[in-house]
């Protein structure tokens, strides 16, 4: 086994991912990458987008600068031979040499930032077919199938992630009280993100009325009067989490309550159907029948339903007619919605088990969502 990265992953004094580990998986994908390619009859591969640089170095590479930039400030080459190059601007080149590639085992293709030279650079080293992520650089080919079954050292990255999101997504929702704007709900969880070194993703904070007229409000300034959600992705090691809480003030409306237990059947339903070879459609048909039992046909019409995630907040989403198939190991962040009230965790397949990597035990839980025996429990909507 190759020596591909030189430390282990340490996270506030703590060990999260042994160097070994770390070589493990990183070897496991670079005989992925040379395989695939060799079907596809490619000598080499050019990473541009952000969530492939993360998979391929096992989060070890973070090269955003522009934060909703699909791309970031370097570019690796992986060849059908084996060979591994980082390449970039010579103004660049410290930082990423210090900061992300100096213990990895990618070689440096330097030049000046006003010549970008990587599509050229890239051609001459892999000497044949290229293909590249983004469009502009040989064939344009896509990498989301080999990122969808995650390795045990990603879970054990994605725990971290998915528990300290969700710590901070409670600490943020016990600060909210009526007269808070908006922008004040998105601010103070962007803060407890941030905090933990955590980038904020997407951001849907709504308060009273907009939530239940839009599925995607995004802030824009209304004051709280009762009710408030914080519907967010957060992002590290390139890997993705998806989490939706509620608070209201005063009591619960008895019919906003029952369309939160409506929602997290619908979750349950789908949690459950979650299994390895259900396809797309077959999830689709899932979704649309739990509702319809719930007494909302036609839901499923106002909003996705979800998908699996992992290195992009939806990998792919279930749709009427889509053909993706659920594999083991795989992470998922399904969204049921019903006019207000609304079910969204984060949560990993693994050996036909459903592990929730987001739940909340600080907050009130819905315990009606059983499907075949299998508790699926959500989180409600915390009261004060």
């Amino acid at each position: 086994m190759s020596k591909r990265i030189g430390k282990s992953l340490v996270v506030n004094g703590a060990t999260l991912v042994a160097e070994a580990a770390w070589n493990a998986e990183l070897n496991t994908k670079q005989e992925q990458l040379v395989a695939w390619m060799q079907e596809k009859n490619l000598a080499g591969v050019l990473i541009r987008r952000n969530e492939n640089v993360a998979w391929v170095t096992g989060g070890a590479v973070e090269l955003r600068v522009l934060t909703p930039g699909e791309t970031g400030v370097a570019s690796l080459l992986v060849t059908a031979a084996g060979k591994r190059y980082y390449l970039t601007t010579e103004n660049e080149a410290p930082r990423l040499h210090d900061e992300e590639f100096g213990a990895l085992d990618f070689e440096p293709v330097l030049f000046p930032w006003w010549a970008d030279d990587t599509a050229a650079a890239a051609a001459k080293l892999a000497a044949g077919p290229l293909g590249s992520d983004t469009p502009g650089v040989g064939t344009n080919v896509n990498l989301a199938p080999l990122r969808a079954a995650l390795q045990e050292s990603e879970i054990a990255r994605y725990r971290w992630l998915g528990a300290e999101t969700a710590a901070a997504t409670v600490e943020a929702l016990h600060e909210v009280e009526p007269g808070l704007s908006e922008f004040d709900l998105e601010a103070i969880t962007a803060g407890g993100l941030l905090r933990r070194g955590i980038l904020p993703s997407v951001a849907l904070y709504a308060v009273d009325e907009r939530i239940m007229n839009y599925k995607h409000a995004v802030p824009r300034g209304r004051r709280l009067k009762q009710y408030g959600m914080l519907n967010l992705c957060s992002r590290k090691w390139g890997l993705a989490i998806s989490i939706t809480r509620f608070i209201h003030f005063g009591a619960l409306p008895r019919e906003l309550g029952d369309r939160f237990n409506s929602a997290a059947k619908v979750n349950a339903a789908l949690l459950n159907a979650s299994r390895v070879g259900a396809t797309s459609a077959e999830l689709f048909k899932v979704a649309q029948a739990a509702y319809a039992a719930e007494g909302y046909p036609g839901e499923e019409r106002f909003h996705h339903q979800g998908g699996p995630t992992g290195y992009g907040e939806r990998e792919w989403v279930a749709t009427p007619q889509g053909t993706e198939v659920v594999v083991n190991n795989q992470a998922f962040a399904w969204n049921p919605s019903i006019r207000g009230g609304k079910v969204e965790d984060t949560v990993i397949l693994r050996d036909g088990v459903i592990e929730n990597l987001t739940v909340t035990p600080e907050l009130p839980v819905l315990t009606e969502a059983i499907v075949d025996g299998s508790d699926y429990a959500a989180a409600g909507v915390l009261v004060k």
